[in-house]
C-alpha cells in the first residue's frame, strides 16, 4: 500500500503532531515493511493560497480549457494526483485557534477540485455532493493545548479542527476516518505526560487495512 503523510505544524523538533506521524510511520513499517511512504509538507513549506486565476481555471468548462488558463492549477493537479495514487492518508496537525494551521487550509483549498475530487450529483449546485476519492483511509493525528474537544464534551462545539477535516475529506469521498488526539499540551507536567503515554500506546496498537 501507499501511505501519504501530511504534516501541518509550523514547528519542527518541537512539534508533537510530527512526533505522532513519525511514531505512526515507525509502527507501520514494522508491521508492513513493503509499504511505501510519501511526505507532503503543509506546515514549513509554503503552499500558495488560491487566487482569482486559480478559480477561473478550475471552473472552466472542458471545452474552454487552454494551456494558459490551466497553468495556475499545476500544483493543484500534482496534489490531486498524489491523493488519488495513495491508499492511506495520515494528517498530523496541531490545533491553532480552535482550527487548523493556515498551511493545511491552503492545501485543502488546492485539492478541493470540482469534478476532480468531488462533484455535484445532479451536475448543478444542489448541496448533494459526491466524493471522487474511492477506497481511501484517513488517520487524523491531532494535538491540542486543552482538552474536552470530543463529541458531546465541553469544548466540542469549538472544535473546528478534527470535525472540519473529517467533514471536508468526507465530501471528497473519504469516509473511513480514524481520529487520535493528544490533548493538554499547554499544561505540561503529569497531565500531559499521561496524555502522551495514552496516545503513544494507541498509535502502537494501530493495525493496517491490509
Amino acid at each position: 500500500m501507499k501511505i501519504l503523510i501530511i504534516n501541518a505544524s509550523v514547528r519542527n523538533e518541537r512539534s508533537y503532531s510530527r512526533k505522532l506521524t513519525q511514531l505512526f510511520v515507525e509502527n507501520w513499517k514494522i508491521r508492513y515493511p513493503l509499504d511505501t511512504f510519501t511526505y507532503r509538507e503543509a506546515g514549513t513549506d509554503t503552499i500558495p493560497n488560491i487566487d482569482e486565476s486559480w478559480i477561473a481555471g478550475a471552473f472552466k468548462k472542458p471545452a474552454d480549457k487552454t494551456e494558459e488558463n490551466q497553468k495556475p492549477l499545476q500544483l493543484s493537479d500534482e496534489l490531486v494526483k498524489e491523493l488519488k495514487e495513495h491508499d492511506v492518508y495520515v494528517v498530523g496537525t496541531p490545533m491553532y485557534n480552535w482550527s487548523i494551521p493556515s498551511g493545511l487550509k491552503a492545501y485543502i483549498d488546492q485539492v478541493m477540485r470540482i469534478n476532480k475530487t468531488w462533484k455535484f450529483r445532479s451536475g448543478v449546485p444542489d448541496g448533494d455532493y459526491v466524493g471522487l476519492l474511492e477506497n481511501k483511509k484517513l488517520f487524523i493525528l491531532s494535538t491540542r493545548g486543552d482538552t474536552g474537544y470530543g463529541e458531546n464534551e465541553k469544548n466540542g462545539h469549538v472544535n473546528f479542527q478534527t470535525t472540519y477535516l473529517k467533514h471536508i475529506f468526507g465530501i471528497m469521498g473519504v469516509n473511513d476516518v480514524t481520529i487520535h488526539s493528544l490533548d493538554n499540551e499547554e499544561f505540561g507536567g503529569e497531565v500531559f505526560e499521561n496524555s502522551k503515554n495514552k496516545i503513544f500506546e494507541t498509535i502502537h496498537s494501530i493495525h493496517s487495512i491490509h
